[in-house]
């Protein structure tokens, strides 16, 4: 890999059956890589497991994925990053191509795209569940991966030190996705197999509970990086609101010239002055999330691409 520092990331949660194969086949595929295993309270034999497989094993006592991929992207340097689920069912001989995709095309983030090798290896409810939210975020921010949600991907440098991870749990991904297209980051697809997961380990993935919190963390999303949209639907919502309430105050006006709805006339002019606030909130906001967007890009510009140094100094 021409002398990269290559890192794979492995958070683990009780993986005792599977991470060991995890570690031997990624040391397999990526002799020069460094396997970090993260374990995040496992109560098997996750750590003795991974250490006794070659792994460097590091604890991260608060639970959540997002706080091991935090913890990793803060501790671990590296010029490559390879983040990949300890549970066995992504391919590790993939691994090459997607580091090469990530240096020949400069990408800050490449997503290997999972293709079934069995049935058993996407429950159907998640299949739908991923469907659903990549749909969603391809209408909200105008584009998106085929597999938002898949949880093996290469990162350079640059992306893994400028991203502001505030997620605690299974949503990493999204919130690593949605940082890609809300910078307009260069990322790419590779389809990559995906395995059913070894006999005695166990997803700890819920459908709905983690979809549900998935979808939540996309609304926050898009409530802090598309605030005039956000506010502006809930401006209009209650602006029309407020003319369908008025209408008739209008037209009893013209007829009489009374105002006998009056509880109506002041609910009508309350909708239509919290309309009036609710476009004048998005607006502020929209003004601080551009200010936040470019230090976000000031922190990614911070960072040279995949072997900018390489061609600055050719005996790095």
């Amino acid at each position: 890999m021409g002398g990269y520092r290559i890192a794979v990331l492995v958070p683990c949660y009780n993986e005792a059956v599977a991470v060991a194969r995890v570690v031997r086949d990624f040391r397999a595929a990526l002799p020069a890589a460094t396997v970090f295993v993260y374990d995040n309270n496992s109560t098997d034999d996750t750590i003795a497991v991974a250490r006794a497989a070659g792994a460097e094993v590091f604890r991260e006592a608060r639970q959540g994925k997002g706080f091991v991929v935090r913890r990793m992207f803060t501790d671990i340097e590296a010029d490559i990053y390879v983040l990949v689920d300890g549970d066995a069912t992504y391919d590790a001989p993939s691994a090459p191509r997607l580091i090469a995709r990530l240096i020949g095309d400069r990408c800050d983030m490449v997503v290997g795209t999972r293709v079934e090798e069995a049935k058993a290896a996407y429950r159907a409810g998640h299949r739908a569940g991923n469907r659903l939210l990549t749909g969603f975020v391809a209408n909200v921010f105008g584009r998106s991966f085929t597999d938002m949600l898949s949880g093996y991907r290469v990162f350079s440098r640059r992306f893994v030190k400028s991203f502001p991870l505030l997620s605690a749990g299974f949503e990493i991904e999204t919130e690593l996705t949605v940082h890609a297209l809300e910078l307009g980051l260069t990322v790419a697809e590779i389809e990559t197999p995906y395995y059913a997961r070894p006999e005695g380990s166990l997803s700890k993935l819920s459908t709905w509970s983690d979809g549900f919190r998935i979808l939540w963390t996309i609304l926050q999303l898009y409530r802090s990086e598309r605030p005039l949209r956000f506010f502006g639907a809930f401006g209009v919502a209650l602006a029309l609101a407020a003319i369908g309430f008025a209408v008739p105050v209008f037209v009893t006006f013209a007829e009489t010239g009374l105002v006998p709805r009056l509880p109506t006339a002041i609910l009508s002019t309350g909708l239509m002055l919290a309309a009036f606030l609710s476009f004048s909130v998005g607006l502020i906001l929209d003004t601080v999330s551009r200010g936040r967007r470019e230090m976000k890009l000031l922190a990614y510009l911070a960072h040279r691409a995949p072997g900018e140094e390489r061609r600055r100094n050719p005996h790095a």
